[in-house]
């Protein structure tokens, strides 16, 4: 494959990356992003907001040939998705994502974005707040959480140059076991194909605002 990074027009012109997004089906499979500029649009995505800052989402990123081969049969609805896009963003919730609070409030404090005594009490607190909650109650708070971050990654790629798709058609009980993950611990939330595609995709009709908006 051909490594094309750097080529297609990057932007920053909100209203191209809002309106131009498109959900794509069919992508370039000449197009081969590097994995220094995927890490570059992750990076990026990372600054999507999440409760406490806990930043619960978890990246699988599906770009080798043998990866996207374990993937196609758990995609099957998907499968031209993920054989022709630069690569499939698989996105995890960590159900244990408690476990990197000490570090995030840490650095938090030694960058100086935090004072000790505030960090001391959230810490305390956080804990507190995560002891409460039912298994459900963290499953809709890490699935919102990872669902932002799902956007924001769609709208940096856009940024970038690239196209893309969200995808909930796909074996969610087996794609964490097929990739060596522990499946109880990383939930899935949705497969994002990245890459530039080989149709452009078609807008599509919004609801008019009146009909989604309340006014109180």
């Amino acid at each position: 494959m051909k490594n094309y990074t750097g080529k297609f027009h990057q932007t920053n012109d909100f209203n191209e990356i809002v309106f131009g997004r498109r959900a794509v089906k069919a992508y370039d499979p000449e197009v081969k992003i590097s994995r220094e500029e995927m890490s570059e649009i992750l990076s990026e995505a990372t600054r999507a907001p999440s409760a406490i800052n806990m930043q619960p989402w978890r990246f699988l990123v599906i770009d080798s040939k043998e990866g996207k081969e374990t993937l196609a049969p758990l995609a099957s609805f998907n499968r031209t998705q993920a054989l022709t896009s630069s690569a499939v963003i698989a996105v995890f919730y960590d159900k244990n994502n408690i476990a990197y609070m000490d570090e995030i409030i840490g650095k938090s404090v030694e960058l100086g974005y935090m004072p000790q005594d505030i960090a001391d009490m959230q810490i305390e607190q956080s804990k507190e707040y995560y002891a409460s909650l039912s298994e459900s109650g963290l499953h809709s708070m890490n699935l919102i959480d990872s669902s932002l971050v799902s956007m924001q990654l769609m709208l940096v790629a856009r940024a970038h140059g690239y196209d893309t798709n969200p995808m909930a058609g796909y074996e969610k009980d087996q794609i964490a076991e097929a990739f060596g993950l522990d499946k109880n611990r990383f939930q899935p939330v949705m497969l994002i194909s990245i890459g530039k595609a080989a149709k452009e995709g078609y807008p599509s009709y919004r609801l008019p605002l009146e009909t989604v908006t309340t006014w109180a």
